[in-house]
């Protein structure tokens, strides 16, 4: 788990990691973790492998798998690293796996998190693009396999621009009894126990600022977008009651995005404000771990869910095939009209196609 906190806050809880028999709610909270955790990363790891093997790999390639292969990435990564978190919670704080990896399992965490949301604001405006021009969507050539595949490496690269500084402040340094410590170094400084008071205020400012980047470019930017684009689709689709398995599965994962990753960012801005620890000892040994580990289901989720809104438990019991049923749940059905000039449009490029025909035919007879 993301330690928020620093060796320093600590120093006179003596109890807070050492005291394994007491029954102190950091050991429940840490057992129970780790249960989640394991569960997480079984069903993570194999249910979004699954996917990312049947959209890179088994099915046609379109704009849908792009967006899913894309997504299962995302949360295969931060699922695969979740044995390190394993470790830790199971050493009570200790962490024996460097320093490098500390920096990396930090960071993985939150590029999991950006690269997800971005990618689902993504899907949302190819949604909305598709419901409100769906002729022009479908003939203008703007939604082929290859920009959906330089708008998601945009996404990646932004992804890790935003989870970079969660790199540079990861550190680990003894703490007590041999054990190594991984947290959140914001002041920089190689001797924590001995901040001057400008570092201290150094380290509390770069903490709120980097809650509340995290809550407006992680979820408030692009939920806005979310919001917006399926407020448009829910009106043009309104009196439409076919609206398509591909629509409610997405917007359902969107829905679960949502619920598992909202409490996290509302616990870190109340965390952020009552910044030091100090004021915070209940919501750091329940709420961030509780949250946190809420988050982290939400990357083991999405398989499951394509799955049964797919309908696709009897059609796994009856072919036996998991590949046909993401098939059936990644298909691109045909988007509804819903403009009066759509219509107009195709008449038009239809007489246009007539005359281009009738055109050739002309002049293969004349010559």
């Amino acid at each position: 788990m993301e330690n928020l906190t620093t060796p320093a806050d600590h120093q006179n809880d003596s109890h807070y990691y050492e005291d394994e028999g007491s029954g102190h709610p950091s050991t429940s909270i840490n057992i129970m973790s780790a249960v989640i955790y394991s569960v997480v990363c079984v069903l993570g790891v194999s249910g979004n492998g699954v996917v990312i093997w049947a959209t890179g790999f088994r099915m046609e390639k379109t704009v849908s798998t792009v967006w899913y292969l894309n997504l299962a990435v995302a949360d295969f990564q931060v699922t695969a690293f979740l044995p390190l978190a394993i470790t830790e919670n199971a050493l009570y704080g200790h962490w024996p796996f460097g320093w490098f990896m500390c920096k990396m399992e930090g960071m993985v965490f939150h590029v999991n998190m950006y690269a997800s949301v971005f990618t689902l604001a993504v899907i949302s405006v190819d949604r909305c693009v598709g419901v409100v021009r769906p002729l022009w969507a479908r003939c203008s050539g703007y939604r082929t396999v290859r920009k959906a595949s330089w708008v998601s490496l945009a996404v990646w690269v932004l992804a890790l621009a935003l989870s970079s500084p969660h790199f540079i402040f990861r550190d680990t340094r003894p703490y007590s009894r041999d054990e190594v410590w991984c947290y959140n170094n914001y002041a920089l400084v190689a001797d924590y126990s001995n901040r001057t008071a400008g570092e201290i205020q150094l380290q509390t400012f770069r903490f709120r600022v980097m809650i509340v980047t995290t809550f407006v470019a992680g979820f408030l930017v692009p939920f806005s977008v979310v919001v917006s684009c399926y407020s448009v689709i829910i009106y043009r689709l309104r009196n439409n009651r076919q609206s398509g398995r591909s629509f409610k599965i997405i917007a359902t994962v969107i829905v679960a995005f949502f619920l598992c990753w909202l409490p996290f960012h509302i616990v870190l801005l109340i965390f952020g404000v009552n910044y030091p620890v100090s004021k915070n000892e209940l919501m750091l040994d329940f709420g961030v771990p509780i949250t946190y580990a809420l988050a982290l289901v939400n990357s083991c989720l999405n398989p499951l869910l394509y799955v049964v809104l797919g309908q696709g438990f009897k059609d796994v019991f009856r072919s036996r095939s998991i590949l046909k049923v993401l098939e059936k749940a990644f298909h691109e059905e045909t988007l509804p009209q819903t403009q009066t000039e759509e219509p107009d449009l195709k008449s038009w490029m239809d007489r246009t196609e007539e005359n281009r025909i009738s055109y050739h035919d002309n002049e293969t007879e004349s010559t």
